[in-house]
């Protein structure tokens, strides 16, 4: 309304030139801390408080491909759909890299330690091995229940069920993991280049 009577010039000064506006201040971003990344970790591997009897069989069942997924996230920081687009030979265990195709294309080798390395492995002895993938998707590193590669949603809805067990305060989505990933990095070297 003033500014309607300003423009049609009823109200002959701008008195709202005068006026301090409150700062706006940016909005904290939500990552885990280290304690809810183990106990997140923790959920998973124990599934404690995430299923209930009906679910324990299904648990089971990806109980490895979760740990190995979230082990790599939290472990290389690679976003959900480099991640989801992994192939079994992206990953090589001689050198301790995936490689994995960033936006644009382009394709880089990211390292990774000790616990993903074991992640990865069990996960490719055991469910991963013990799995038939649907044809084309017999490349895929990860696979879903439907026995195809799994998919982003997917991913963001299994990261939000662990998620919602720990921090059911905090809205946590894979790319939360990528910024736990980039912040811890940050604090062990201080080097914000290597975090880049």
């Amino acid at each position: 309304m003033f500014i309607y009577l300003y423009k049609t010039e009823q109200i002959k000064e701008n008195i709202t030139d005068k006026v301090d506006f409150a700062k706006l201040h940016q909005k904290i971003k939500k990552r885990l801390t280290s304690q809810e990344t183990f106990a997140l970790l923790d959920v998973i591997y124990s599934g404690e408080k995430y299923y209930d009897g009906r679910l324990l069989t299904e648990y089971e069942k990806r109980k490895s491909r979760d740990i190995a997924i979230f082990t790599t996230y939290l472990g290389t920081g690679i976003r959900v759909s480099e991640c989801v687009g992994l192939d079994i030979d992206d990953v090589d265990f001689k050198n301790d890299g995936i490689t994995v195709t960033r936006k644009g294309g382009n394709q880089m080798v990211v390292y990774f330690g000790d616990e993903v390395r074991m992640a990865l492995e069990n996960y490719l002895e055991t469910t991963r091995a013990a799995t038939t993938p649907l044809p084309d998707h017999e490349n895929a590193l990860f696979l879903s229940m439907q026995r195809k590669r799994i998919g982003v949603q997917a991913v963001e809805n299994m990261v939000k069920k662990y998620a919602r067990v720990v921090t059911p305060g905090k809205k946590i989505t894979p790319h939360k993991l990528r910024s736990t990933y980039g912040t811890n990095l940050y604090r062990e070297t201080g080097d914000i280049y290597l975090v880049a």
